[in-house]
C-alpha cells in the first residue's frame, strides 16, 4: 500500500493564494496613510501596470471578475434585444453578466482538447440581433482568437475576452487581455494573482474605459460630485486590494513559470495512467494552467466522482469541472437553453476534475497526489 492509501496523513488544497512578495509592506503603507478605500496610488498604479502587462492602454479595477464583465457590457451599451455569443462550457458569471444588462446569451460548443469556444460554430449563431462575442479562455489555455477576430470584424461585432483564468497566458506571443476590444479578469483568491476579491477591465478604447470608470462609481459626473450621468454601480476596488495586487503582479511571471513547471511534472507522472486525458497546449498557445484539469473515462476503473471521493479520503482536494450552462435549471426557468445540446461541453462537464494547482505546490506534493490517484485506480481495479 502506498503512502497515499488509507487514512489521510496530509491535506493538499486544490488551490491556495501564494503571497510571497511585498503584500504586507504595501498593505501596511495603506494603513499608515489611511488610504484604505477606493482612492490611492496603489489602485492607480495597479490598474496602469496590469493593463500595460496585458498590452492594453487602460485598466479599470472592480470588485470581482463578474462585475468587470457586467460593467464592460453596460459601458458598451449592450441591453435588451441584443445577443451575445459565448461558450456553453464556462462558469455562470459569463451568462449572468449578459442577463444583468438584459441581453440574451447564445451558446456554442467547445473544443474537446482546449475546452474553449469552438470558433467554427460561431458563424452559424450570428443573427440580426447579435452584437458581441465573448470567448472564455479556459483553465489557463487561450481561445483561438485570430479566426474569431476576423469573424467579429466582418460582422461588426464587439469582441470581449473573459480572461478570468489566464493571467500571463499568451496567444501567438501576445498576452491574453490584449487580444480583443476589451477583456475582463478576476483576482479571486484562487487566481494566479489575487487581491482576495477583485477584477479588472482592460482595453485600448479610452471612451469605453471612461464609461467603465463612471459606471463602476455610481455614474458620478466627472465635473460635479453627486450629479449622476447614469444609473451606475458600486463596483470600486479598494486601495488595500490593489496594494496586494500590485505586489502579486511584480511576481506574476515567476508564478506563471511555477504553474507551468507543475503541469510538466504532472504530465510526466500521469502520462501512462489509463483512462486519464491530460490538458493540452496548442502550438500557438502559452498555457498558464490556472487549474490542472484532467478528464476521467470508464477505462480508469471508477467514475470521476468516485475518484474525487477516494482522493478526498487520502487528503487530496479536487474540484469538478463547471456544469455547462445549458444544463443549469436556473436558466431553463428563464426560458434559456432548454432542449439545446452541446455534446462536448456535457462530456467534459461530466468527466472533468482539476487536481491541486496552487502556485506554491511542491514536487513532493505533486508526487503524493499522483500516488494517491494511482492507488485509487489500483484499488478500483482490484
Amino acid at each position: 500500500m502506498s503512502q497515499a492509501a488509507g487514512t489521510a496523513q496530509r491535506r493538499i488544497a486544490v488551490c491556495e493564494p501564494y503571497l510571497g512578495g511585498r503584500e504586507a509592506e504595501y498593505v501596511l503603507d495603506c494603513l499608515k496613510t489611511n488610504r484604505i478605500s477606493s482612492a490611492g496610488t496603489y489602485l492607480t498604479e495597479f490598474e496602469r501596470a496590469f493593463a500595460r502587462y496585458c498590452g492594453a492602454a487602460e485598466g479599470i479595477g472592480t470588485t470581482s471578475g463578474t462585475t468587470a464583465l457586467h460593467v464592460a457590457l453596460a459601458a458598451r451599451g449592450l441591453g435588451p434585444g441584443d445577443e451575445i455569443i459565448m461558450p456553453a462550457f464556462t462558469i455562470a458569471a459569463t451568462v449572468f453578466a449578459a442577463l444583468y444588462v438584459g441581453a440574451t446569451p447564445v451558446l456554442v460548443d467547445v473544443e474537446p482538447d482546449t475546452w474553449t469556444l469552438r470558433v467554427d460554430q460561431v458563424a452559424a449563431r450570428i443573427g440580426p440581433r447579435t452584437r458581441a462575442v465573448m470567448p472564455v479562455h479556459m483553465y489557463g489555455h487561450p481561445c483561438d482568437m485570430d479566426p474569431l477576430t476576423e469573424l467579429a470584424r466582418r460582422h461588426g461585432l464587439w469582441l470581449v475576452e473573459d480572461a478570468a483564468e489566464v493571467h500571463g497566458a499568451e496567444y501567438k506571443g501576445k498576452k491574453c487581455g490584449g487580444l480583443a476590444d476589451a477583456a475582463c479578469f478576476s483576482f479571486y483568491a484562487n487566481k494566479i494573482i489575487s487581491t482576495g476579491e477583485g477584477g479588472m477591465v482592460v482595453t485600448n478604447d479610452r471612451a469605453l474605459a471612461e464609461r467603465c470608470r463612471s459606471l463602476k462609481n455610481l455614474g458620478f459626473n466627472r465635473e460635479r460630485r453627486f450629479l449622476h450621468d447614469a444609473v451606475g454601480f458600486n463596483y470600486r476596488m479598494t486601495n488595500l486590494q490593489a496594494a496586494i495586487g500590485l505586489a502579486q503582479l511584480e511576481r506574476l511571471d515567476e508564478y506563471v513559470e511555477r504553474r507551468r513547471a507543475h503541469a510538466r511534472r504532472y504530465n510526466e507522472l500521469l502520462r501512462d495512467v489509463a483512462g486519464v486525458t491530460l490538458p493540452v497546449e496548442r502550438p500557438w498557445a502559452r498555457n498558464v494552467y490556472w487549474m490542472y484539469g484532467i478528464l476521467v473515462d470508464e477505462t480508469f476503473g471508477c467514475t470521476r466522482d468516485e475518484l474525487r471521493a477516494a482522493l478526498a479520503e487520502r487528503g487530496v482536494d479536487t474540484r469538478t469541472f463547471f456544469i455547462p450552462m445549458h444544463e443549469q435549471p436556473v436558466f431553463h426557468g428563464r426560458g434559456l437553453f432548454a432542449g439545446e445540446s452541446y455534446p462536448t461541453a456535457s462530456d467534459i462537464g461530466r468527466r472533468g476534475l482539476y487536481l491541486p494547482s496552487s502556485t506554491g505546490l511542491t514536487d513532493d506534493e505533486i508526487g503524493y497526489v499522483v500516488d494517491a490517484l494511482r492507488d485509487v485506480q489500483a484499488t478500483a481495479r482490484g
